[in-house]
Formats: structure tokens, C-alpha cells, sequence
């Protein structure tokens, strides 16, 4: 064989092993962040169908949940879901707030006036909690859409990050991407803490 054919047959056994290199040996994909999340609202609002969804759970035979940990992944992130539910239990939703780096808070929107109500008084006292009042709130009025303006967010949410979305298990790509806005919130959150 020729000098010539060799020095091309070493280039290109080069030029291939470069080209293997960059396809196949970059190693494993970082990791994608974790945040822990916690999901309140009142009993049969919706939290647990919405997040068996996201999870691509079966939606059949679903009960009211007093407590589960659900890791919900996202294309950029994982959610570390804390589902707290039993009206009953309501008391000690506290206990679990802490080290909770955002807020799920659902909502049946199509409830009657006394829930809708309770659910306002509700989310107005986890905006006000001290554990939750500087994380980013996703609510989410499931059902159907309810105008900001019932819940009376403004006062209370002023200077702090939230999204109000309307939601249904019927719609998942919506919901979905009122989770994407949502952990945006939590990366920039994360990346003001790095500041400091």
C-alpha cells in the first residue's frame, strides 16, 4: 500500500473515530434539577387526577388523598410533589412546608360559591404563610377558568411570582405547560439564591 493510501486511511480512521466520539461517548445527560413542590388545595379539587396525569397514570379509581410523594418528571426538570389533601388534616398541612421550594395550589373552579369561598380563604392563607410566602405559586383553577379577580390575588401577590391557569385532565398539554412556566419560576428562584 502506497504512503499516500495510508496516510488517508489513518485520516479517516480518524475522521470516524472524531465522528464516533461526538455521536456515541458524550456520556450520560446532566442531570436534571429536582425541585420539592408542595400541592395543596381542598378535598376533591382535582390534585390527584391532574397529577396521576402528568405522571401518565391511569385516571380510573381515584380517591381523595390525605398524602402521597409523587416524582413528576418534566423535559427540564423533576418535580418532587408533596400531595396534601383530607380537609380533615388540614391543620398539619404545615409540617410538610418546610424545605418546599414552590407551591401547587388547586382549585375546582367549578365548585359552589361556599367551596369557591373556602378555597379563596385558603389560598390567601398560603400566600400569607411564613414558609410559602416567597415561593412561586402555580394555581390552578381546574375545571373551568374563574377570573383572577374572584380570587382577589392582586394585594396579596404583589411583588411575589405566580401563575393563575385555568386546568382540566382533559388537557394535559395545557397543563403541562402551566408547569413549564411554573419551574421557569423555580429556576430563576434557584438561580437568585445562587446570586446571594
Amino acid at each position: 500500500m502506497s504512503e499516500d493510501m495510508q496516510l488517508s486511511l489513518a485520516l479517516c480512521r480518524i475522521g470516524l473515530y472524531r465522528c464516533f466520539r461526538a455521536l456515541c461517548c458524550k456520556g450520560p445527560p446532566p442531570p436534571r434539577p429536582e425541585y420539592d413542590v408542595v400541592c395543596i388545595g381542598l378535598t376533591g379539587a382535582g390534585k390527584t387526577s391532574l397529577l396521576s396525569r402528568l405522571c401518565s397514570e391511569g385516571g380510573d379509581g381515584i380517591v381523595p388523598t390525605t398524602f402521597s410523594i409523587k416524582a413528576v418528571p418534566f423535559p427540564n426538570a423533576i418535580l418532587n410533589v408533596k400531595e396534601l389533601g383530607a380537609d380533615n388534616i388540614k391543620k398539619y398541612w404545615c409540617r410538610y412546608y418546610q424545605g418546599s421550594q414552590g407551591v401547587v395550589f388547586v382549585l375546582d373552579s367549578a365548585s359552589s360559591d361556599e367551596d369557591l369561598e373556602a378555597a379563596r380563604n385558603e389560598l390567601h392563607s398560603a400566600l400569607q404563610h411564613p414558609q410559602l410566602c416567597t415561593l412561586p405559586f402555580l394555581i390552578l383553577a381546574n375545571h373551568q377558568d374563574k377570573p383572577a379577580k374572584y380570587f382577589e390575588l392582586e394585594p396579596l401577590a404583589r411583588g411575589k411570582r405566580w401563575i393563575l391557569e385555568g386546568s382540566s385532565t382533559d388537557h394535559v398539554d395545557a397543563v403541562k405547560e402551566s408547569f413549564a412556566q411554573f419551574i421557569s419560576l423555580l429556576e430563576d428562584k434557584d438561580m437568585q439564591g445562587a446570586r446571594i
